[in-house]
Formats: structure tokens, C-alpha cells, sequence
């Protein structure tokens, strides 16, 4: 007779009720402490074995090399790599984009958070994550794996808000820019709306008329202007110092790839692969639309008009969580969708939905896709999937070429209407029709002229006589301005013959200052007319000046804050090279005035205006912080850069803080690289600061005076070069 197996059966009916429910209760924390006991193990299993595949190599200055087996393994080592560097940025990112700010921040952060609410829920993040292809979803574990990994193996990290990291959480962060397209919408406008049902009123500070520019810097250079006979591009982008680390990273599935990385994120943003090359520069091109919505309520519900008919607003509700003293509160809100979008705001008594990009799975294909490439043409496949907004591309690789992308997700529109104000949401007619191809796009490739330039500014001369032409275009295609960044480089590159890494480094960072050669003339014809022997010594130094900054000049400390005073007198400075039919322009007498406010500030805060530029402008770190704190009496090291407000290629942005006179860097160049494609890869970079958040890790602020010197270092690409370099070797966990 075959034995049964042995079980265990209980006369449930004879306990009594309490007893039977402590009972049940009791067996169920067994079966649950045993299921979690065993998943836990089964993911350490998981992630060590994961780690076991990858490998990361730090060179001389701290940055990572990651190598895995595959690009997953690659991603897992990525994120591993970025928590050892600043776990805190890779943390805060996450917590902001994610819609959980207010948790860290307090009561005043939950409008960002509902921001990111209107256009995603945390459900709607997991059903696009489980629409992703599978590839995509493999890189996706990745980057939850690797944070997770880290958080296991680094208990002190002490995480404040996200204690475990998901992968659906990159469906919320796929914009890797500094001003995505979410962050272009007030918060304000949404506090009015959900807090009390009013209208938008926002009146933009004075102190905020007047700050760094953020942006970049992209410039090309064909064969033919080059020693070698290779193309080489300029990768500059502006940011606030810290916002990137540097990172190399490589698969055995063709991954290969260095450049800046956005804390957090599992794609190198800008950068370059063997045989391609990239760099974002911030957009102007208008990729958003604010649609006034026609409300009809009636028997309890809330629909819009749209031509003919009335559809339902879509209502959701979400609770969220806040900060207030040691605990945490929660607000509900619900919040209201038309097919144009999210309501974002009010405008009198319309209610406005506003329209962006908004298709995670695809854009975050397009950001990993493009770090894989091997030439234009597959690179301009990638452009077409068109979920780049918030940036234009300039571009070069191997077999020679350079080009230049105005914008990437344009919609269509009907032309009758005005987008660049709030348009009838009511009538059909305004609906996009649609996404413009690259092709129906501002597109150069290859100009004639030998270079592209573009600085956040104009695409019609972004290549000289070979640039596109206005008229051709849809203005919302191309609303940009010139600015003095890109007129000082339009003046360099005009005068370029043949260049190397070195000298287009050179160029890169030339000294002079377009805006002051409008500025200062005007200043001096102004003091001259007034008599004034009392600045008849800083008018000296004035006219002596070839508008160029350096570490020594006075001049330079001078027109900096002159420069100042008159655009937040006048707002008019950009009138000298865009039409500015309305600018102010301003009276000797007023020119006058200002300069001599000017000089009384300098002499009062620095104790004479004679002061060289190096000992007002700093570049101090302090501590690894987040918000960083600034000391006039503490260490620092001068520099002599400029503002890109007055054209600096190199833009250095210094302000002061609390309790300080001097100036100090917070915004500008940032991760800076020059790259020259050929039969191998060659590069230059620089970092501001360090890679590591750490201040008691030797690559905390080791490229500072690098940087302020522009002694580039050298990247090691190639396996054997970085083993040349490599000052530790280890695999994630075991450091």
C-alpha cells in the first residue's frame, strides 16, 4: 500500500472565536515572514550574481569605468557607481520626479508634486513600464537593482524619502535636461487653481530678471578645418555645477560610451561613443500649448465643449503625502484631464489644460538608443521617433559629419492660430495635427562653411551664409533669439583655419565679451558728456579695455557689475543685436547714474572699485551638500571666467549668497568636452569641482584649479588606456 504523505489537520470548531483569529493571524505572520524571508533572499541572490558580472575601474580622478556583460549589467554598475558618488542627488532627482517632494521639503513642494501627478500617476507609471518593450524593461530592473544593491550594501546611506527603488520610477524621469518640459509650468498657476479655484496671477521678481543663463553650448567642426582631417564637436553644456557626474560605461552588446549622466538616470545624456558624437542645447522652439477649455456643469458633473459636443472632464483623486515637523500629513486633491491635457491653471474664468510631450516608453528608448550609434543616418532614425522637446542636438561622427537639429517633438499646427498665446480649446481647428518629421524640421547637415554653432540661441546662423532661412519655417518652429554667446562664437569660428583638440580648447574658451563692446563705448560716451573728473581714472581703465576677462582686470570687475545695474534698470541689452522695437533706451543722464550707483557699491563692498576680477569671482566648494554654503573667509580658487550673459563661451555664473561680497560659481560650464572621431576616438574633458560629493574623497575638488587654469585631462576610452589609469578596481559590493 502506497503511504500517503503526513498531514496535519485542526478541529478549528473547537476554539473559541478570539483564540481562533490569534491563531490564524499567527500562522499567517509565519507564511508571510517566510515569503518575504525567501524573496529577500532570492533578490540578494539576484543582485550579487548581477554584480559578479560587472566591473568597475576609477581612473585617476575618480571617474567610473563600468563594464558589464551586458547592457543591463552595464545599467546595474551605472547606477551602483552614481550612489557611491552623491547617492543624495541620485535620491533627491527621484523623489522630485516622482511626485514625493513634499515629503522631504515640507507643504510647499506638494504643488510640484501634484504636477507630476496631473501628468502621471504612480499607476499610470507601472501600466506604461509594463508596455515598455522587454529591453527596455531589462534596463529598467537594472537601475532598480543597482540603487537597491547599493542601499543594501551601504546601511549609513539612510535614505529619506525612497526606501526602495522600482522600476517603473525612470517612466517619470525619461527628460534627462535641466529644464524638462514639466518644469516649465508654474506651480503657482497650479497652487491657484487646486487650492482655491482662482486665476493665475504671477508677476516675476526683479532679482530673478537677472541671472545666469541656463543652456549650452554646441559646436561642430567639419573635416575640412581640422589638422587631422576627422570631425570634432564641442560638448558644453550649462549647467548648475554638480548636476552631472562623468562616467564611462561599456557592454559586451555594443555599449560604449562617455559623457555626463544626470544623477539617476541610465542613459549618458551628452556625450560620445566611438563614432558618434552629441550635444543638447536648450530649445526655444515652442513644444507646449495652453488650450482654454469651455466648462459646462450641470446634474453633478464637469464636461468641456468641443465643437459640437460635450465630453466628460476626466476627475482623478490622489492623496498626498507632506512633511510637517517630525510627521508626515496628507492632502487630497482631485484633479481634472481633457484630451489636451492636465488642467494646469486658470485664465480669468477658463480653465487651461496644457499639452506637452508626454510618452515616457518612447523617450526613454530614444535617450538609450542614441548613446549605440554608429553614424548620421542611424542617427537620424533615432531623431525621428521625436521625444526630445526641450532641446536642439548638434551633432558629428566618424565618417566625417556634422549636423545640427532644431528642436525634435514639434506639432504641427493649424497656421490660422496664434500658439505662442493660450488658443480656443473649444474648436477642433486647434487640435495638433500631428508631429513634424525631422525632415520638416530646421535641419543642417554638412554647410558648407565648415562649422555649426548653436548657444541656445537662433538656428538661421547657426552655419553663416549657410544657415536656414526664416521665411521657410513656421515661426513656433523657430522663435529664438540671437544671443552675445552665440555672436561671439559666430566671430571665432569665422576666423578658424585648421584645428586640433588643443586649439579648438582654445577657442572654446576665448576671453572676449560681445555685450561690452555695445556697453562700455555707450558708458564712455556718456561719462565724457557729463564732465565728471571724479571717474575720470575708472574711464581710463574703461577705454583701455579690449572687452577680454582675465584673472587681472579691473575692467572686467567693473563692467561686470555695471552690466548688471543697467539690465535691471533697463532690460534692454539684448536690443544691440535682436529688433527690440519697444527696448528703453536709456539717457546719458540715466547711463550715468547707474555707473555711478556702480562705483559706490564697489567701493563699499570691496573697498575701492580697483579690484582685479580674480578677487571678487570664486570657486569654492565646502561641503557636499545639496545647497551649498559660501564663506569670504574660507578657501577658494580664482577664477577668470565670465558670465555667458555677456557672451563668455566659457560661462562662468557667480553670485553672491548670505553673508557674502564676493561672488561665487554655481552655474556654467560644468562637464565641458572636446572630441575629435577618426580611426580612434580622442577626447579632452573637464568637471567642475570633482566627481565625488564627498569631502574627504581626493576627487571631492581635485579639477578645480584644473578648471579654472583650462588644463584639460585627458579621457582614457580604450580598455587599455583605462588600465593604464586605473587607481582601484572592484565589483559593486566589494570595494
Amino acid at each position: 500500500m502506497r503511504r500517503l504523505p503526513k498531514t496535519v489537520t485542526f478541529e478549528l470548531h473547537l476554539y473559541p472565536n478570539a483564540m481562533l483569529r490569534r491563531f490564524i493571524g499567527f500562522l499567517s505572520l509565519i507564511a508571510l515572514f517566510s515569503c518575504q524571508n525567501q524573496n529577500t533572499t532570492d533578490e540578494l541572490s539576484r543582485w550579487e550574481a548581477q554584480a559578479d558580472r560587472v566591473e568597475i575601474l576609477r581612473d585617476d580622478f575618480g571617474v567610473p569605468h563600468i563594464y558589464g556583460k551586458t547592457d543591463a549589467d552595464a545599467v546595474f554598475g551605472l547606477l551602483y557607481a552614481q550612489c557611491e558618488d552623491d547617492f543624495r542627488r541620485v535620491e533627491r532627482n527621484y523623489v522630485w520626479a516622482i511626485g514625493r517632494l513634499a515629503e522631504l521639503e515640507g507643504e510647499e513642494a506638494i504643488y510640484s508634486d501634484l504636477r507630476a501627478n496631473l501628468y502621471m500617476t504612480e499607476a499610470e507609471a507601472k501600466t506604461a513600464y509594463e508596455t515598455a518593450p522587454n529591453w527596455l524593461k531589462e534596463l529598467c530592473v537594472a537601475f532598480a537593482d543597482g540603487v537597491n544593491y547599493y542601499l543594501h550594501t551601504h546601511p549609513q546611506a539612510n535614505p529619506q524619502v525612497i526606501t526602495r527603488y522600482e522600476p517603473w520610477m525612470p517612466m517619470f524621469f525619461f527628460e534627462g535636461s535641466i529644464g524638462g518640459d514639466i518644469e516649465s509650468i508654474a506651480t503657482g498657476g497650479i497652487k491657484a487653481f487646486y487650492e482655491g479655484n482662482k486665476a493665475l496671477t504671477f508677476a516675476q521678481p526683479l532679482e530673478e530678471l537677472w541671472t545666469e543663463p541656463q543652456g549650452s553650448n554646441g559646436i561642430a567642426i567639419a573635416p575640412s578645418l581640422t589638422e587631422s582631417g576627422n570631425a570634432m564637436l564641442l560638448i558644453n553644456p550649462h549647467t548648475s555645477f554638480y548636476f552631472r557626474p562623468e562616467v564611462h560605461v561599456v557592454s559586451e552588446e555594443g555599449l560604449n560610451v562617455y559623457g555626463a549622466v544626470t544623477w539617476g538616470q541610465f542613459f549618458v545624456y551628452q556625450g560620445f561613443n566611438e563614432k558618434t558624437g552629441w550635444i543638447h542645447t536648450s530649445t526655444f522652439v515652442d513644444f507646449k500649448d495652453e488650450f482654454e477649455e469651455e466648462i459646462v456643469e450641470s446634474e453633478g458633473k464637469i464636461q468641456y465643449k468641443y465643437g459640437e459636443e460635450l465630453r466628460d472632464v476626466e476627475a482623478k483623486t490622489v492623496r498626498l503625502k507632506y512633511k510637517a515637523g517630525q510627521e508626515l500629513k496628507e492632502k487630497e486633491f482631485t484633479f481634472y484631464r481633457t484630451h489636451h491635457g492636465p488642467i494646469t491653471h486658470k485664465n480669468g474664468e477658463k480653465w487651461v489644460a496644457t499639452k506637452i510631450n508626454w510618452d515616457p516608453v518612447s523617450a526613454l528608448s530614444q535617450s538609450y538608443t542614441r548613446t549605440k550609434l554608429n553614424n548620421y543616418a542611424e542617427f537620424k532614425d533615432m531623431m525621428n521617433i521625436r521625444t526630445n522637446s526641450s532641446n536642439n542636438t548638434v551633432f558629428a561622427d566618424g565618417e566625417g559629419n556634422i549636423a545640427y537639429f532644431h528642436g525634435n517633438f514639434i506639432p504641427k499646427r493649424n497656421p490660422e492660430f496664434d500658439f505662442s498665446k493660450p488658443v480656443d480649446g473649444s474648436n477642433p481647428a486647434t487640435d495638433w495635427q500631428g508631429l513634424h518629421t525631422v525632415d520638416e524640421s530646421i535641419l543642417i547637415l554638412n554647410p558648407g562653411n565648415g562649422w555649426i554653432q548653436n548657444c541656445n540661441s537662433t538656428p538661421f546662423t547657426a552655419a553663416a551664409a549657410f544657415s536656414p532661412k526664416k521665411e521657410d519655417y513656421p515661426v513656433y518652429m523657430a522663435p529664438d533669439a540671437e544671443n552675445y554667446r552665440a555672436v561671439h562664437a559666430i566671430k571665432v569660428l569665422q576666423a578658424v583655419k585648421k584645428v586640433d583638440l588643443d586649439s579648438f580648447l582654445q577657442l572654446a574658451y576665448d576671453p572676449y565679451l560681445p555685450a561690452f563692446e555695445y556697453l562700455i563705448p555707450e558708458l564712455i560716451s556718456a561719462l565724457e558728456k557729463t564732465g565728471n573728473s571724479s571717474q575720470n581714472a575708472v574711464l581710463q581703465v574703461l577705454k583701455a579695455w579690449d572687452y577680454r576677462t582675465s584673472k587681472e582686470s579691473v575692467a572686467m570687475s567693473v563692467a561686470h557689475f555695471y552690466g548688471e545695474n543697467y539690465q535691471r534698470e533697463f532690460r534692454s541689452m539684448n536690443r544691440f543685436i535682436n529688433p527690440m522695437p519697444t527696448a528703453k533706451i536709456p539717457t546719458g543722464a540715466e547711463i550715468t547714474t547707474v555707473f555711478e550707483k556702480t562705483i559706490a557699491q564697489m567701493n563699499a563692498d570691496f573697498g575701492t572699485w580697483n579690484t582685479p576680477w580674480s578677487e571678487i569671482n570664486r570657486f569654492q566648494r565646502l561641503s557636499g551638500d545639496i545647497d551649498l554654503k559660501y564663506d569670504d573667509n574660507e578657501p577658494y580658487v580664482p577664477i577668470g571666467l565670465a558670465s555667458g550673459n555677456w557672451g563668455a563661451l566659457a560661462a562662468y555664473g557667480a553670485r553672491t549668497y548670505e553673508g557674502t561680497k564676493r561672488l561665487y560659481g554655481y552655474r556654467g560650464n560644468s562637464f565641458v568636452a572636446v572630441v575629435e572621431f577618426g580611426e580612434k576616438v580622442k577626447a579632452k574633458t573637464i568637471l567642475a569641482g570633482g566627481q565625488s560629493s564627498d569631502p574627504n574623497s581626493p576627487h571631492f575638488f581635485d579639477q578645480a584649479q584644473r578648471y579654472a587654469d583650462v588644463n584639460f585631462k585627458d579621457v582614457a576610452f580604450y580598455k587599455e588606456d583605462v588600465e593604464k589609469r586605473v587607481v582601484e578596481k572592484y565589483k559593486p559590493g566589494r570595494r
